[in-house]
């Protein structure tokens, strides 16, 4: 079935950057779409950024000109670099992808076990 997997995560003081890595599996043929989501206790989780496959990128309002999504293709990995941190960007992050197992194969959404980032004083 294959698996992302984060890292990268931690504790960060206001202001201070963090850069959260997000690996696919040897068995995917290659990643399509993928993003980043974060959800904190009783908040909705919530879109943060996004990266098509050819690099096209989106972010939310709230860490558009802090925040920078990027992929590498040949290591099927994508990265968060998260500059400028606030307290409130305090939440679990996960990764998400769209991967297929082979050429023209059918894509299948995959998620990361989620990385705690917490921005305190």
């Amino acid at each position: 079935q294959g698996q992302l997997v984060e890292s990268g995560g931690g504790l960060v003081q206001p202001g201070g950057s963090l850069r959260l890595s997000c690996a696919g599996s040897r068995s995917f043929f290659s990643i399509n779409a993928m993003g980043w989501y974060r959800q904190t206790p009783g908040k909705q989780r919530e879109l943060v950024a996004s990266i098509t496959s050819g690099g096209s990128t989106n972010y939310a309002d709230s860490v558009k000109g802090r925040f920078t999504i990027s992929r590498d293709n040949a290591k099927n990995t994508g990265y968060l670099q998260m500059n400028s941190l606030k307290p409130e960007d305090t939440a679990v992050y996960y990764c998400n992808a769209d991967v297929s197992y082979y050429s023209g194969g059918r894509r299948y959404t995959r998620w990361g076990q989620g990385s705690q980032v917490t921005v305190s004083s």
